[in-house]
């Protein structure tokens, strides 16, 4: 007896009807928004209604992409936009007008060598092997921007591997960095939802100097592992003396506000060799921490 054959699906797909539903001729009725197919229908789509729905597409979107360009885990890297690349730095000084801002661009330039940091990191990470499924691990994702960001892409391109880019909205534009791969480049309304998508897949997590978005990013994960909401994973902090100076993190755990044992949650380094094998010693000591076995080990 031949094997059956599946039937044909009962309804047509919402792909068809979409292409039905845009030869319908125009009369006062099918001209009106309220014809339009729920799904096409921008306007509906952007009204506060919908906002719980604009929230998981937010959510699947990236979720799907990523499940379909196998990607298994992921390298992400937090920093400053601002920190400018070290052939940039001089031209940063020059520009400057007056003191105030002669001073502030010598401390941009001081923290240059952090762009070569990230971006070595990265070219490390990147030379991650796929485990047995397929799956590729430790991919570099940042958030698409300049700087720091950019230097994590830009590490990942060069080892000719994918990377990722969690891009966001802004009042000024912000475009993503050239090295992002194409396919795996996404931009965000909710910042909700891109934070939710930079932890989704995290094994490790590299932090640069920066500003107001790289002190939220850090302490939220250091607030879940904390907590018990994210299992603990390898937090490299470079930069110790510009941390230090923001942060009196010792200071926290005499006063009582953290517990002493809440320091050892971040790793403190500013070598991206020492940074790689930290988290590679992390995953001897954790393998149970890994998504699954690695078919060929990181250089």
């Amino acid at each position: 007896m031949n094997d059956a054959v599946p039937p044909k699906r009962i309804f047509p797909t919402s792909k068809v009807d979409a292409q039905a539903a845009s030869h319908v001729p125009s009369t006062p009725q099918t001209a009106s928004d309220s014809y339009k197919l729920a799904f096409q229908d921008t306007e509906f789509l952007l009204r506060e209604d919908l906002r719980p729905v604009r929230f998981q597409l937010e959510l699947l979107k990236p979720e799907l992409l990523l499940n379909e360009a196998n990607i298994g885990s992921t390298f992400v890297f937090y920093g400053s936009a601002r920190i400018p690349a070290p052939d940039k730095a001089d031209a940063l000084v020059a520009a400057a007008t007056n003191d105030a801002q002669r001073a502030i661009a010598e401390r941009l330039k001081a923290k240059s060598k952090y762009y070569d940091v990230a971006h070595d990191l990265a070219r490390l990470a990147s030379r991650c092997g796929c485990d047995d499924e397929g799956k590729k691990h430790f991919v570099v994702c940042s958030g698409g921007g300049p700087s720091i960001m950019e230097a994590a892409n830009r590490g990942a391109a060069e080892e000719g591997r994918e990377s990722i880019a969690l891009n966001i909205v802004l009042p000024h534009e912000q475009m993503p960095n050239p090295y992002v791969t194409p396919d795996l480049s996404f931009q965000f309304h909710y910042f909700a939802l891109r934070k939710m998508h930079f932890l989704l897949r995290a094994r490790a997590v590299a932090v640069f100097p920066g500003g107001f978005g790289t002190f939220d990013e850090m302490f939220e994960l250091l607030t879940l592992i904390q907590t018990g909401k994210v299992r603990p994973l390898p937090i490299l902090l470079f930069g110790r003396d510009f941390w230090s100076r923001m942060v009196n993190f010792e200071g926290l755990a005499e006063e009582g506000v953290i517990a002493p044992h809440d320091l050892e949650l971040f790793h403190w380094c500013e070598d991206a060799r020492e940074g790689w094998d930290f988290v590679q010693t992390f995953y001897e000591h954790h393998p149970d921490a890994l998504p699954s076995r690695q078919s060929g080990p990181a250089e």
